[in-house]
């Protein structure tokens, strides 16, 4: 597989951040915006976006691991502001590329982690993705225009989808972020289908 060309200029940082995966034993996933390029259809996105499983008392050593390859903070206190907010703002330094990592702990961020695959493309990068399905709740999550046409995408490349294993999560969701259209919502995209 090669990375589609709108992509290339992620390669340097993608190859950092993966990195970083393995410097972690496999304990992040690429997600957001790019995986849903590479998963779906290639398309601009601001910043890289992980997940990690991390605790917020690892955060300082997840800092050291990072800075060696070549992600630092891009702002003052990253520590604290990820203990109050679970995520780090970071920076790939060479390409001046915004990194966000979400702080990983739970039991769906665990099976997204544990289902998803090292994705080998021909300029010897490698990229560790969620599933199709993982990457679609995460997108039903998240709820937005740009969201929901990734999921369209992906409905559409993906014949062989989970689908129960969507519903759950995403009614599990609906109900813990009090939105009851959610699942409707997202039901009515699975079913337009190809």
């Amino acid at each position: 597989m090669r990375l589609p060309e709108e992509l290339q200029i992620y390669h340097d940082p993608l190859e950092s951040l993966q990195k970083l995966i393995s410097r972690l034993n496999h304990r992040g996933v690429v997600i957001g915006g790019i995986a849903a390029s590479i998963l779906g259809e290639a398309r601009y996105t601001e910043d890289l976006d992980a997940m990690f499983l991390l605790s917020v008392k690892d955060v300082s050593q997840f800092l050291e691991a990072a800075k060696q390859e070549g992600i630092e903070s891009r702002i003052n206190d990253a520590e604290g502001f990820a203990k109050k907010n679970r995520i780090l703002l970071l920076r790939h330094m060479i390409t001046n590329t915004n990194i966000d990592i979400s702080l990983g702990i739970l039991t769906f961020e665990e099976e997204v982690v544990e289902r998803s695959v090292l994705h080998e493309f021909d300029e010897a990068l490698q990229i560790r993705l969620p599933s199709p399905e993982d990457l679609i709740i995460m997108k039903a999550i998240a709820h937005r225009p740009k969201d929901y046409g990734d999921i369209r995408t992906l409905v559409i490349k993906y014949q062989d989808l989970d689908y129960k294993r969507i519903e759950r999560w995403v009614k599990d969701f609906a109900e813990v972020l009090e939105t009851p259209n959610l699942w409707p919502e997202i039901k009515r995209i699975l079913e337009s289908g190809p």
